[in-house]
């Protein structure tokens, strides 16, 4: 049983084609295609909703195209991934730990021990 979604804008009963979401941290509105699951913070627009939105004063909308497709993969992208997973599946190579710098005599972590005024 496929159900379709409808706008979420109050009394419309068209059917859905885009979702909505903010991004508060960036002060971002996104619209872009629609979700393939209904989020709990994301709006479901018609596309005549879609078209005419308007973010709020001093924010941004970034509209992602809903008819593009991703680029085809390209055979220098498939070597990319296979020499990342090649690497991922080494063994770490083993490092010496590092010894203390000259002007940090006792470096640990985070932490240093600091020579005082008369050197010691």
């Amino acid at each position: 049983m496929v159900t379709v979604r409808q706008c979420s804008r109050t009394a419309c009963s068209s059917r859905a084609a885009m979702t909505l979401t903010y991004v508060y941290a960036d002060s971002t509105v996104v619209l872009g295609p629609l979700s393939t699951y209904v989020e709990p913070h994301s709006y479901d627009l018609c596309a005549d909703h879609a078209s005419r939105f308007t973010a709020p004063r001093g924010w941004d909308v970034l509209r992602l195209d809903p008819g593009s497709e991703p680029a085809a993969r390209s055979h220098d992208d498939l070597l990319a991934i296979a020499d990342a997973v090649r690497v991922a599946g080494r063994p770490p190579a083993e490092q010496p730990a590092p010894g203390p710098a000259k002007d940090e005599p006792g470096r640990r972590g985070h932490l240093r021990v600091l020579r005082g005024p008369g050197g010691a």
